[in-house]
């Protein structure tokens, strides 16, 4: 018998690991073959995006990418490069289905595109007779008719009007002025990487939109695409010209901390199971301020309130395969964060770009190696050991003289070594014979290892450029204490309610901290990761009353919120 009892244990411990394995995991931002920019300094570039399902397929289009991108999983992405998308280099491309095809439109473009077979680049220019339109986005009704809203202006409103697309999408009712600047009450519309700059309008742009039930949600982003304040907000109406009003608890999608921000210009979009998702612009901006990313977050609506989780998404996650309910649903693929503050050292370093630039969760920094010679090496010393799972390596192009057109983009080649002692070394990770180009690639290991070291070799020279790394992310477990509730929590709302201040007891043991806020102790839903034991913060509406939570993390594992508190 309990030879019996044991071999169903077995088993079930076997499925639950064959299931783990299984899952698609992944990690913003995304793996994509971002497209080096041809102006100015070197660097790599995806903003503005609108992901659709497809023939069962999805489609990613961005800003300025000489083609877009198509993934059977919302993880695996592989580029297309176009020829016959003649609008391809335009920002902010405006995307949407109807009757069985894609229509294209960029930003400020007279002309329109339209694919049934995009993933074997078969693009035809059709009949449109509008004028160019800045920030441009369809929407398609439940009764088919069509609108096209836009706007990208620190001083114009959000409009949006209806169109034929039948008739050359001429347009069929007049233009509404839907959102107004707000930056007076709205604090996420205030101007500057803080929302600080107050002699300053922020930009308001990018509008989208859904339909969920009888509500219409209208996003928009604001205040400026190169700040780490850059969101999305939302406002509802009942009908698709509205009239909206601001949503109680908005923005709908916020990140301004983390290893990399912001969740500004994008677009919501189902999966092909029926979840809710926004995919929008991240922001790196340390090259050059239009040095942005992309990610994607999970979102809900409950009759009239939105929300997009952003929290720990660039923490590994699983995405689910099959209809779930995000406000309850846990993504987290349950690995915590190793590598933040850990000791480092490198075979050679810049004197601007130290190795402890690769631990800091901060995308704006890096390590470079003083050359791009094979053999250059970054180590990590984890401090004691600890039971490792995945593993992000995120490049960073150092002194690269490439831009897209160029024939050849450089292909990062390397392996990740792990050792219990610093002395006897296995290779854990092989990409020595890489031929992608993938600079955030989550790679998960196919057993988890105790490791205290863990380093990466070049293995291939570049000609022109450096070995170079933002952060090497190791995810996984270490034993120790979970921190404790969060204690002390101060929170001081002063004469400007744009603006909140907060304080707590530091913990000993803590990484970090999330901060939530929302309009009730059911809707306390956005979130910011902060270091240290006090923040401030301007994204706050001046009309609305929040309950305030707080959670400390390490590498251990989350610990627990401490109960809301109201500031009104």
């Amino acid at each position: 018998m309990k030879k019996f009892f044991f071999l169903i244990i077995l088993i079930i411990t076997c499925e639950v690991q064959a299931q783990e394995q299984g899952k698609i995991i992944m990690s913003n931002p995304l793996n994509l073959s971002y497209r080096f920019q041809t102006d100015g300094v070197c660097r790599r570039e995806a903003a503005d995006p609108v992901i659709i399902l497809f023939k069962d397929q999805y489609y990613l289009f961005a800003s300025h990418s000489s083609g877009y991108w198509h993934s059977s999983n919302l993880r695996d992405w592989d580029y297309i490069e176009t020829k016959t998308l003649k609008a391809a280099e335009v920002w902010a491309p405006a995307v949407f289905v109807y009757k069985g095809a894609i229509y294209y439109l960029g930003m400020g473009e007279s002309r329109i595109y339209k694919s049934t077979n995009p993933e074997a680049d078969e693009w035809e220019e059709v009949k449109y007779e509008l004028r160019g339109l800045g920030d441009p986005a369809f929407f398609q009704d439940n009764d088919g008719r069509v609108y096209l809203y836009y706007g990208c202006s620190d001083n114009e409103p959000i409009r949006g009007f209806e169109v034929d697309p039948e008739n050359s999408f001429r347009a069929i009712s007049p233009e509404v002025d839907l959102i107004p600047h707000s930056s007076d009450r709205l604090g996420w519309e205030v101007f500057g990487e803080k929302n600080e700059q107050y002699d300053k309008k922020g930009w308001n742009e990018a509008p989208c939109i859904t339909r969920q039930g009888d509500y219409y949600y209208l996003m928009y982003a604001t205040p400026g695409t190169e700040f780490t304040s850059y969101c999305t907000g939302v406002y509802t109406a009942r009908n698709p010209l509205g009239p909206y009003t601001c949503m109680p608890g908005a923005p709908f999608a916020i990140k301004p901390g983390g290893f990399i921000t912001g969740a500004g210009h994008g677009h919501p979009f189902k999966d092909r199971y029926g979840n809710n998702w926004y995919v929008g612009t991240m922001i790196v901006s340390a090259k050059e301020h239009f040095e942005r990313r992309i990610g994607i977050f999970p979102a809900y609506y409950q009759d009239g309130y939105a929300h997009a989780i952003t929290d720990y998404t660039d923490f590994p996650f699983i995405l689910p395969e099959k209809k779930v309910d995000f406000s309850r649903y846990n993504i987290s693929a349950d690995m915590n964060l190793l590598s933040y503050g850990k000791k480092m050292k490198a075979s050679s370093s810049l004197e601007s770009h130290t190795a402890a630039m690769a631990a800091d969760e901060n995308i704006k920094t890096w390590w470079s190696a003083a050359s791009g010679k094979i053999g250059e090496w970054l180590e990590m010393d984890l401090g004691t050991p600890m039971e490792l799972s995945a593993i992000q390596v995120s490049f960073a192009d150092e002194s690269f003289q490439t831009y897209r057109r160029d024939k050849v983009i450089p292909i990062y080649q390397y392996i990740i070594e792990a050792s219990l002692d610093g002395i006897k070394w296995k290779t854990i990770v092989d990409r020595s014979q890489n031929t992608k180009d993938q600079i955030y690639e989550l790679v998960l290991l196919d057993k988890v290892i105790k490791t205290r070291f863990v380093r990466i070799k070049n293995k291939k020279e570049f000609a022109v450029g450096n070995f170079s790394i933002a952060d090497m992310r190791l995810f996984g477990k270490a034993k120790g204490k979970t921190p404790q509730i969060v204690t002390g929590l101060n929170i001081n709302r002063g004469k400007d309610r744009r603006r909140i201040a907060f304080s707590w007891t530091k913990q000993p043991v803590a990484d970090g901290y999330i901060i939530r806020w929302g309009i009730s102790p059911e809707h306390i839903d956005n979130a910011v990761m902060v270091r240290g034991s006090q923040a401030e913060f301007g994204f706050f509406d001046c009309n609305i009353s929040y309950y305030i939570t707080i959670e400390a993390f390490n590498e251990s594992g989350k610990g627990k919120q401490s109960n809301p508190i109201k500031i009104d």
